[in-house]
């Protein structure tokens, strides 16, 4: 087909083109009223205590500095490492702790845990007795771990030079332990970079078939592969509440590390090489064992190779998810495949569960088969009964089932059954708690176990909490919220005697922000816990309403519309149809109803919705469903997206709000890829802003998003949904943005680059913003805020402030799609 050898010249052509910028500006601000809502200060992030009855209130700025996020970062094998910190790199950081009773007046701060004014505190972790929590806290030193009480709020330094590269802190099962990484003492200088090579970068494939996703921060020399292994590696040490060095373990790099629940054993998993240049370090070669408290090997678990020649959406052979089994002494559970890992391969049953159990001195035996591929187990406080979730890829069907094994025999309970994309059937969320090892069990009362969902339903989202029957299946509901607000169940902190529930919910109206209750469901009452106030009153009146409308095909699509605070009936606006699309088996499930219209509107951070304070209307998550089988339903992207938006504007133009003539459309990631589609095949559009997006599907040739197909087996498929290959077909201001150092697969920074390049080459008008030390999304203010500058000034001059032109006929009909330049029907050819 004459599609590759066109797509060889584009990229010959395009790569010798000089360089996307041409040059460096100063950060920007936005309109004054702009920065004061995205600088406003967010209330304190909450952490209750495992038995709810503390709550953390932690201190936290709006955005990090430049300065911050621009430090010295390492981009080794998957893995951004912060070498100072010996830890992976991390932008944001709490600066404060408070502690305090959850029930409390609503209005107390609580107790401040002393520390330094400018603290920055990393991670952090309760006991799951709720008697304490441990933190880190970042210096120019490296990372110490701290403990505190939660009765005096007083805090301990426990250990100094933390090594949370690979590894985490976590408590032991009798929780007066600490089991964590430090610096290996001997470790040595840095390596240094010789500029020197010792020879050639050498990659070899044998012919076996070994399809890869795009990844970022590769290793790429010899001298990546000693600083990953120098910064990675740990050595491993149990530590008492005093700081004391209870048991010490070899240096190793330790990718995970979990105590079995009678804190007994380690199950260790510990990276081996060789090292690949073509995955990251979650795919190296693996050793998976059980130590003991004394360092020695108890049981081998697998030795695992370099995970590659795994198909599509496949799994490799052999154990994986290796993990504890909750409720029980010591017994190991893990999942292998039955069919080679191939989802494409027609078996029986796709995966087999194994299990062993101490003292691992039997080969482990099989506990249960599963027809789809498995998803994880769940446990009871009795030990005999598990749930596991398997997925069917083909019917993008879930289904969890109850096992007893005292009952071998017996059918299994149907917790689940359902499409993942059925948002009206999702019962919810098993309540999980953490049992007195400190593994997690599902709640229970007698034979009820408790579920929170979010609620999906044609009215919007209506959260709830409900209880289900192990034995009847019988469902039974304690709460739901209330139309006209918006209110989640985050905790469920009590069971009485009688069998009601007191709830933590968080509740927000679209006049109140969001503040924590303790509801008591026996009689309907509730008590304030927190007491947050509006940090932008000056956006309240900013009106907002859930709408639905119809595709031209029938499928039922749904928005969240936004119109500014001074809007005024009757008045036409610019528009802005901000989206992501999202795929479906079917259109029933496609057309359902998601989010809701009753929550706090909040302007933070890169929102989009800044742009209400510009006098533009916005349609909020206009769905972009693109329906059909899963094999094959992007043969029809294009279509779908131009249908789903048409009906977006025609919505908005009849409701009045919307001035047709001046839409503009925006997106970030797989969003930002449909706004360049939709710019390239048709003329519904003035302008668009694409943020951090992939344009060119040759680019991620084994798959992209929901796409199975690799590019040598949908070669046509991927030609037409690449904006990159229609860029002289994009006669409308587009805008590019990007982070400089974006490691979100397939989305590297070269998409925006040569999508800049293509649309400039054929004299369409765009402009392209690299963000220096930015990722996939953008963190630092002074990126937030010209992006926001950046956007605003975009869409005033081609949406706002444009000169009006006719996008409909004198008789209404619809724009139609962009006809085929003669330039476009050469390059495709007649097979196209």
């Amino acid at each position: 087909m004459r599609i590759v050898s066109v797509i060889v010249l584009v990229f010959s052509t395009v790569i010798a083109m000089n360089s996307a910028s041409d040059g460096q500006e100063v950060y920007r601000l936005p309109p004054q009223g702009v920065v004061d809502v995205i600088d406003a200060k967010p209330e304190p992030g909450i952490s209750f205590s495992p038995d709810a009855k503390t709550m953390l209130l932690l201190g936290r700025n709006a955005m990090p500095d430049i300065s911050d996020i621009s430090r010295r970062m390492l981009q080794l094998a998957g893995v951004r490492i912060d070498p100072v910190a010996n830890s992976r790199f991390q932008t944001t950081f709490y600066n404060e702790i408070r502690v305090r009773k959850t029930v409390s007046e609503s209005t107390d701060l609580g107790t401040k845990v002393e520390l330094p004014d400018d603290v920055r505190i990393g991670t952090l972790s309760w006991s799951h007795d709720s008697s304490k929590f441990a933190f880190t806290v970042v210096t120019d030193e490296g990372t110490d771990l701290h403990v505190a009480d939660v009765e005096t709020a007083k805090s301990t330094l426990l250990c100094k030079n933390i090594s949370l590269v690979m590894g985490t802190i976590q408590w032991m099962p009798d929780a007066k332990h600490i089991l964590c990484t430090v610096v290996p003492e001997n470790r040595g200088e840095e390596p240094v970079e010789t500029r020197t090579p010792i020879g050639p970068n050498v990659q070899e494939s044998s012919g076996n078939t070994s399809p890869t996703r795009t990844y970022q921060d590769l290793l790429k020399n010899p001298y990546d592969e000693s600083m990953f292994e120098y910064f990675a590696t740990s050595k491993m040490q149990i530590l008492s509440l005093d700081g004391a060095v209870v048991h010490s373990f070899p240096d190793a790099i330790y990718a995970s590390i979990s105590p079995s629940p009678d804190g007994q054993s380690l199950l260790t998993t510990t990276v081996e090489k060789p090292f690949s240049y073509l995955m990251t370090y979650r795919s190296f070669p693996k050793r998976v064992s059980v130590l003991g408290l004394d360092g020695a090997e108890k049981y081998l678990v697998a030795e695992i190779p370099l995970e590659k020649d795994i198909p599509i959406e496949g799994v490799r052979t052999g154990p994986r998810n290796i993990d504890w089994m909750s409720s029980r002494d010591a017994s190991l559970v893990w999942a292998e495949a039955l069919d080679g890992g191939d989802p494409n391969k027609e078996v029986d049953f796709r995966d087999k569960l194994m299990t062993v159990a101490a003292p691992f001195d039997v080969e482990a035996v099989e506990l249960k088969k599963i027809e789809h591929r498995s998803y994880g187990l769940s446990y009871l406080a009795d030990a005999k009964q598990f749930m596991t979730t398997e997925y069917d890829r083909d019917r993008r069907w879930v289904k969890t089932l109850l096992h007893d094994q005292t009952q071998p025999d017996a059918t299994p309970v149907t917790i689940v059954d359902r499409s993942i994309r059925d948002r009206y059937g999702d019962p919810g969320q098993t309540v999980s708690v953490r049992d007195e090892s400190g593994h997690a069990i599902a709640l229970q009362n007698g034979d009820w176990i408790f579920r929170m969902g979010s609620g999906a339903s044609p009215k919007g989202n209506l959260p709830f909490v409900d209880s289900f029957n192990l034995k009847t299946q019988e469902t039974k509901r304690f709460w739901r919220c209330e139309e006209g607000a918006f209110e989640s169940a985050v905790r469920i902190a009590e069971i009485a005697d009688d069998g009601t529930l007191k709830v933590i919910t968080d509740f927000e109206d679209p006049t109140s922000p969001p503040n924590y209750r303790l509801r008591d469901l026996s009689n309907d009452t509730m008590v304030e816990l927190t007491a947050f106030k509006d940090p932008t009153p000056q956006i309240r009146g900013i009106k907002k309403e859930l709408i639905t409308y119809e595709r031209n095909d029938g499928v039922q699509l749904s928005a969240t519309l936004y119109l500014p605070a001074d809007y005024k009936e009757g008045t036409r606006l610019p528009l802005l149809v901000w989206a992501y699309p999202r795929e479906f088996n079917d259109a029933k499930t496609a057309g359902q109803v998601s989010g809701s219209d009753a929550r706090f509107t909040q302007i933070r951070g890169l929102s989009h919705l800044a742009l209400l304070t510009q006098g533009y209307a916005i349609m909020d998550n206009a769905t972009m469903p693109v329906v059909g089988d899963p094999e094959t339903m992007n043969d029809t992207f294009v279509e779908q997206i131009v249908a789903s938006a048409q009906a977006a504007i025609d919505k908005a133009a009849e409701m009045g709000v919307a001035d047709p003539n001046r839409v503009c459309v925006g997106g970030h990631s797989y969003g930002a890829f449909m706004t360049a589609n939709l710019l390239a095949h048709c003329d519904l559009f003035k302008a668009g802003v694409a943020r951090s997006g992939a344009y060119n599907r040759t680019l991620t040739p084994f798959g992209f998003q929901s796409e199975r197909r690799s590019f040598w087996d949908a070669k046509e498929i991927y030609f037409n949904i690449s904006p990159f290959m229609h860029a002289n077909k994009i006669n409308e201001p587009l805008l590019l943005t990007h982070g400089e150092i974006d490691n979100n697969s397939g989305t590297f920074p070269i998409q925006s680059e040569r999508l800049y390049q293509a649309i400039k080459g054929n004299g369409g008008t765009t402009r392209l913003v690299m963000l220096p030390y930015e990722s996939h999304g953008y963190r630092a203010r002074q990126s937030v805020l010209h992006v926001h500058a950046e956007t605003i000034d975009w869409f005033d001059k081609y949406v706002k402030d444009a000169n009006l032109e006719v996008a409909k006929g004198e008789d209404g009909e619809d724009s139609k799609p962009k006809e085929e330049s003669k330039k476009a029907d050469e390059s495709v050819g007649s097979d196209n």
